[in-house]
């Protein structure tokens, strides 16, 4: 009986764990039975017997960590073509400094296909808790966890190492971007900005600022030649972040990047790592303090601090300036996209406490150029204006800060729409204040240039008012959209709102949408889903009406978002999931 197996080998042990060939582990054929006869991998090499019974030895490979598959020779081996090539096209090309092999790497059929810039490696659901919170007029994000723009994947992570762009180049990027430092917010000195580009480079801008700004530079460019620099500017403003953290002095500068670096990924769809540096720009005006009219001197409990953030006094009018309209960047950041993404607030303000808001409201830079200033009295300036006593302080009616009070209102109408539930057994006291709030958002919108006169402002004053009255509706939208399903009222004025923004829009030419904030998709979302349940209640009803109005609103929305996705990929997700609507999907 000893010799019956003669005609393949029987052997008397298990190879250990990982020593068998690629594909007699692909196909498990280890420790099969088969006629009686042991069929398992025997680890012969070139060769194994089971490869070569089956006519496959040309494809029996070891992945032992001594030596490189045919495979991974296969690879490198185009690698050093296509570099060869480069060489050949560019005489000034050098090639990248060469990767060792790593044995310790796990291989499998798709990890080593995939790149660095996979679409599985870019996570865009939301890290918020609270996505599918009932009555949100958003809907949920969750399905953006399949969605990336196609213009951030596939870059090898060489690439930004060979198109490096001259540092000559910033000067123009830096024109390029100023048409659009409205559009993002951007706080600084123009003027100041660009005569400390002469300077030393110890007193220029920190290069996580400048990197980021020719970040915006080259997504505006796109599809011209610039626009291939955007992966190498993205790359360094990430890898200088670290260096500016170490100098207090440039504290402005990192927060101003990080509020660039947040709103270049919530414009590409790239939710996680917008939501990172939206909430360091939130904790860093925080912690330098740049929330309050002036640091209070009293420390707390006795509590003497480990490290003092305490920025030097400003030097004029116009620092002063600048740290105050960063500090509004960050807090409009941090407002209208936690709205967006459903997540809590994390610039909060506390009453009473070193966390209250009582820095002025944002004025123009050529006010604080001029030094008129408006009057510093020590208030709560959010407070005071969400309490009703904002139409009686000073100041607050600069464009800048219209936007803060749109953003804010957003902020509290979703916030106090969501806490419905949680607080009914405080049920008068719940809906005072959403009395209250209803008639601060009615009040504000009284204050705004009437949406008929749009097209007689300036262009940045138009494409501001835009985003102002987009938000204010959008309060509404959220502010009735839990009670629009059950209450007449709530419906009618959920259903206005939905058709002010809708009248908005057609105010919008083709030349504006290149300078709108990406903020305007959800809150287009927020009137499209409001719309979407008018027209199923009317292709609904009996007797039969007719939807056709509401489908054209809705389908002027969805071309709104398209126009503006062709900018940023994060709207051309939400306009197919409009089409969806229109298809009744």
């Amino acid at each position: 009986m000893a010799d019956k197996g003669t005609g393949s080998p029987a052997p008397t042990s298990t190879l250990q764990r990982g020593k068998a060939c690629l594909r007699c582990r692909k196909r498990k054929m280890v420790k099969w039975i088969y006629a009686s006869t042991w069929r398992i991998c025997d680890g012969v090499k070139p060769a194994c017997h089971q490869c070569i019974r089956a006519k496959k030895g040309d494809s029996c490979e070891y992945d032992d960590g001594k030596g490189k598959t045919r495979t991974q020779l296969l690879r490198e081996n185009i690698t050093r073509l296509e570099q060869r090539i480069r060489e050949l096209e560019d005489p000034e090309y050098t090639s990248p400094s060469v990767t060792l092999y790593d044995p310790h790497s796990q291989y499998s059929g798709s990890s080593s296909s995939s790149s660095a810039g996979s679409p599985t490696t870019i996570s865009l659901t939301s890290p918020s808790p609270y996505l599918d919170v009932a009555g949100s007029p958003q809907g949920s994000w969750n399905q953006l966890s399949r969605y990336s723009s196609p213009t951030l994947i596939g870059e090898s992570p060489y690439a930004a190492e060979e198109r490096a762009p001259p540092l000559e180049l910033f000067p123009l990027l830096f024109e390029i971007f100023l048409p659009h430092r409205h559009q993002l917010g951007f706080g600084l000195n123009i003027d100041r900005f660009r005569q400390s580009l002469s300077l030393p480079p110890s007193e220029q801008h920190h290069p996580v600022l400048m990197n980021s700004i020719s970040l915006w530079s080259c997504l505006f460019s796109r599809p011209g030649p610039l626009g291939q620099h955007e992966m190498y500017y993205l790359s360094r403003a990430q890898e200088s972040m670290h260096d500016a953290l170490q100098d207090p002095t440039k504290v402005l500068d990192v927060i101003q990047a990080s509020c660039l670096l947040a709103m270049y990924f919530f414009a590409n769809g790239r939710l996680l790592e917008g939501t990172y540096h939206a909430s360091a720009a939130a904790s860093l005006t925080a912690q330098w303090g740049l929330q309050r009219l002036a640091l209070h001197e009293a420390n707390v409990g006795g509590w003497e601090p480990i490290v003092l953030f305490q920025l030097d006094p400003a030097r004029d009018t116009v620092e002063e300036g600048e740290r105050i309209l960063t500090f509004w960047q960050a807090y409009d950041l941090d407002r209208c996209w936690s709205v967006a993404l459903q997540r809590p607030i994390a610039i909060h303000d506390e009453k009473d406490s070193c966390n209250s808001i009582s820095v002025p409201w944002p004025q123009t830079m050529e006010e604080y150029v001029s030094c008129q200033l408006d009057d510093r009295q020590s208030i709560q300036t959010i407070r005071t204006f969400l309490e009703g006593q904002g139409l009686n302080t000073v100041g607050g009616f600069s464009t800048r800060a219209l936007r803060v009070k749109a953003s804010t209102l957003l902020q509290s109408a979703y916030k106090l729409s969501s806490d419905w539930s949680f607080r009914l057994s405080d049920s008068n006291a719940l809906r005072d204040e959403f009395l209250a709030l209803e008639r601060i958002i009615t009040r504000f919108l009284t204050t705004l240039i009437p949406v008929q006169q749009l097209d007689g402002t300036i262009p940045d004053e138009k494409h501001a008012l835009v985003v102002i009255h987009t938000l204010a509706h959008a309060a509404t939208i959220h502010l009735q959209y839990r009670f629009a399903q059950d209450d007449p009222v709530s419906h009618s004025k959920c259903l206005r709102a939905a058709s002010a923004i809708v009248t908005v829009i057609k105010h919008i030419s083709e030349a504006d949408f290149e300078f709108l904030d990406p903020i305007l998709g959800p809150c287009w979302m927020a009137a499209a889903n409001a719309l979407s349940s008018e027209k199923t209640r009317i292709e609904t009803s009996w007797p039969l009406q007719t939807s056709v109005e509401v489908c054209n609103d809705i389908s002027l929305i969805q071309y709104a978002m398209s126009s503006l996705g062709t900018r940023f990929p994060l709207l051309g997700y939400q306009a197919a999931e409009v089409q969806k609507m229109l298809s009744g999907i």
